[in-house]
This record gives structure tokens, C-alpha cells and sequence, in this order.
């Protein structure tokens, strides 16, 4: 009987614990930073936060849904993307937690160094402010291109100031890189998205960034008057403590340490 008695209060206090749950809804975009977050669904659950998981297929609307209050906090962007952002749509937003810092890459189908890239070859580049002006530095640091003095991760492709292989430059949505890598000279690569797509070697980068980025290190961020919401602050904790989200992380960088850094480790 008293055995009987305890199950029941042991049920009790669990149902009581679940349902004093906090939701949170996370946006995300598919691959690395989604896989991540969804590691550690499982944990933020049982201890006490439920975590909605939601994916966007751009680089806009996880903007555009956290400005409107349909997500609590989102997980795809770094500082000068967010403050870019910012600048044009007058958001209000703040970062509450490092996470992901994934090397940049130069890649090719067509060509096995940089040196073999031919006079008026053809490179895929970002579309998007910020991450046009990272692809461009990368460029820049093979000796590719050189852009004006003082633009750094600001600069367009009317900022580079030689252009000695005189190269054509395609701008691309960042998700779709991956996938026309084959049908140009080199292309500015993410490594997540190239691991999505499993259409080439996401260690095959002929130049990747390091350390030197670490400003852009993929973030949570949310609205900067819920800058200090516990539930938010809590998440970001038990993200960052998370075996599980560590394993998952690696495993979505094809295990290879040049494609990934843990920035809140670094």
C-alpha cells in the first residue's frame, strides 16, 4: 500500500513538473543549427523548458517571425548579419549566447588550387550583406582580389579595387552554394550546407577563414527586451553544457576540426 502510495505521489510530481514546463520556440535553418538545437530537446525538457523547433528556409524570416513575437529566440545568424539586419528593418534585437563558428571556404569542382582558377573564371559569391563581404576577405586573403582599404566584412563586389584574374562574379542565396559549386570556377562554401547537400567533400576547401572570424560565429539571439529572460538564458546553458549537442555538432562539420569551431569553448 505504501508502495502504491508513492507511485502515485512520484506521478503527481512529475505531472506537476511537466506541466509547469516553460515553451520556448526556437527558429532555426536546416542542417548544422537545427540538428544541434534538436540534441538537446530532450534535456531542456526534463529540466522543465519545452522547446518548439522551427525551421525557415531563408535567411530573412527568422528575422521577420522573432521581430513579430512567433519565435522566442532564433539560432542561423552571427553579430554583423543581426546588426545588419538591424539597420534595415529596424529591429531591436540582442545576442544572449555564442554558438557555432563555422570556417568559411573556398571550393572547387573544376580546379585543384587556386593558382589553376583561370583569367575570367566564373565565382559564386553571397548575395546577402555581411556574408558577401566575408567571402570577399577570404578572397582577398588568397591573393585573389584585393577590395579597398577599410571596407572589411562591409565590402561589395563594387569594393574590390584588383581584380588581376579579371573574375565574373555570381551572387548566390548563401543555402544554395552548395549546390552550383559544380557549375562554376570556385565558389564561397559553408561547410553545413555542403554536408546537407552531400554533392562534394566538405573538407575539400582549397583556403578556409579560422579563428580570425570569430565575430561571426553563428548566435542565439532574441528580441534585446527579452534580453534577460530566464528561460532563454536557461536554454542557452544547457545548450552549451550538452554532450549531446557537441557530438551532433561535429558530426554535422564532417568531423573535421577545420571546419568548426565551438565559440563559446574559444
Amino acid at each position: 500500500m505504501h508502495a502504491l502510495r508513492l507511485i502515485a505521489v512520484i506521478a503527481l510530481t512529475l505531472g506537476a513538473l511537466a506541466a509547469r514546463a516553460e515553451p520556448l520556440r526556437v527558429g532555426v535553418v536546416p542542417g548544422a543549427y537545427a540538428d544541434a538545437v534538436n540534441a538537446v530537446v530532450g534535456e531542456a525538457k526534463a529540466k522543465g523548458i519545452d522547446v518548439t523547433v522551427i525551421e525557415f528556409s531563408d535567411w530573412t524570416t527568422p528575422n521577420v517571425a522573432l521581430d513579430a513575437g512567433d519565435i522566442d529566440v532564433n539560432f542561423f545568424q552571427h553579430k554583423p548579419f543581426m546588426e545588419n539586419a538591424e539597420k534595415q528593418k529596424g529591429y531591436d534585437f540582442e545576442v544572449v549566447g555564442l554558438g557555432i563558428l563555422q570556417n568559411l571556404g573556398l571550393y572547387s569542382l573544376k580546379h585543384k588550387s587556386l593558382d589553376a582558377v583561370p583569367v575570367g573564371g566564373r565565382v559564386a559569391i553571397a548575395n546577402d550583406p555581411v556574408n558577401q563581404g566575408r567571402g570577399l576577405l577570404l578572397l582577398q586573403k588568397a591573393g585573389l582580389i584585393r577590395l579597398k582599404d577599410g571596407v572589411g566584412f562591409l565590402g561589395t563586389l563594387d569594393d574590390i579595387a584588383e581584380n588581376r584574374k579579371k573574375l565574373k562574379f555570381t551572387e548566390v542565396e548563401g543555402p544554395q552554394l552548395a549546390r552550383i559549386t559544380g557549375d562554376v570556377d570556385l565558389a564561397q562554401g559553408y561547410p553545413h550546407f555542403i554536408v546537407a547537400a552531400g554533392t562534394f567533400d566538405p573538407t575539400s576547401g582549397l583556403v578556409y577563414s579560422g579563428i580570425e572570424d570569430k565575430l561571426f560565429a553563428v548566435s542565439f539571439v532574441t528580441k534585446a527586451a527579452r534580453k534577460d529572460d530566464p528561460t532563454i538564458r536557461r536554454f542557452v546553458e544547457i545548450f552549451q553544457a550538452s554532450d549531446a549537442v557537441k557530438a551532433q555538432i561535429r558530426k554535422s562539420f564532417a568531423n573535421s576540426d577545420k571546419l568548426y569551431l565551438l565559440a563559446w569553448l574559444n
